[in-house]
């Protein structure tokens, strides 16, 4: 079922919203050669709760973290454990809170110390992949113009596009209807509409899209071992056109979205 939001549940998904992305900013700060995974889940835990907050992942059909952190060739779902991390690491952080009963979600993938030129450009268009997705998220519009939209912009280099991970529809429940794929053919599928609020989610792969999860049954890495990235917002459709929730710290959308992109 699609559930749209009214006004006052937007207002509370915009504190949850803010939080996620203060969570990140703090944990990204931190992420630095020599700091392990659990340190910085650690320190997601105690900034969600100091806020009088939840973790959204923690215990979430059994997951044990409140980040999933993904190193290197993992793409999403990654167990936070004592590996520490090494300067040219790439890592995806994902993070989730849930504050007056509402979710926020967004993810954003960083380097560690000093890393190769390759890492910068993959890290590079997967968030503007991300802010392509989020250009098409305004009434009128239909579903697959989201995916579309990203996939054009991973395919131009080369990248592998994730399909097993989709974006979703968020709220008072983490995942709702719809999904929102990362690839496709324009105009199809859903016509958007004031209300709805989304999860705008690519992974884009150096490599192949294939992915495997490995033993622990949670952490998804890369078939062939190449490096992925993963960004992620949540994104309300608003009268005025996508507002995102989940900004970081000092962050605006207007760095990114301007009107060509919702053009």
């Amino acid at each position: 079922m699609i559930i749209r939001k009214s006004p006052q549940e937007l207002d509370r998904m915009r504190k949850a919203g803010r939080l996620v992305g203060h969570t990140l900013t703090m944990v990204s700060a931190a992420a630095q050669p020599g700091v392990s995974l659990l340190e910085l889940d650690k320190l997601a835990e105690h900034t969600i709760r100091d806020a009088a907050a939840v973790p959204s992942f923690l215990g979430y059909h059994g997951f044990p973290a409140t980040l999933c952190l993904s190193p290197n060739d993992g793409v999403v779902h990654g167990i936070p454990n004592g590996y520490l991390l090494r300067e040219g690491d790439i890592l995806s952080i994902d993070c989730g809170a849930i504050l007056e009963g509402y979710h926020g979600d967004a993810a954003i993938t960083i380097p560690i110390g000093d890393v190769d030129e390759a890492a910068k450009r993959l890290i590079a268009a997967t968030e503007r992949a991300m802010w392509a997705g989020i250009g098409q998220v305004r009434a009128g519009r239909r579903l697959s113009d989201i995916g579309h939209a990203v996939e054009q912009v991973a395919l131009e280099p080369g990248y592998g596009v994730v399909r097993e991970y989709v974006g979703h529809g968020i709220g008072t429940a983490m995942h709702e209807e719809p999904q929102v794929p990362n690839y496709g053919r324009p105009g199809r599928g859903l016509r958007l509409d004031v209300g709805l609020v989304l999860a705008i989610e690519p992974m884009l792969n150096e490599g192949g899209p294939e992915t495997e999860v490995l033993d622990d049954g949670w952490t998804v890495v890369t078939r062939d071992g190449s490096r992925s990235a993963h960004f992620e917002h949540t994104v309300a459709i608003t009268p005025a056109g996508p507002e995102v929730l989940t900004l970081l710290d000092g962050a605006r959308q207007e760095d990114w979205l301007d009107a060509r992109a919702l053009g």
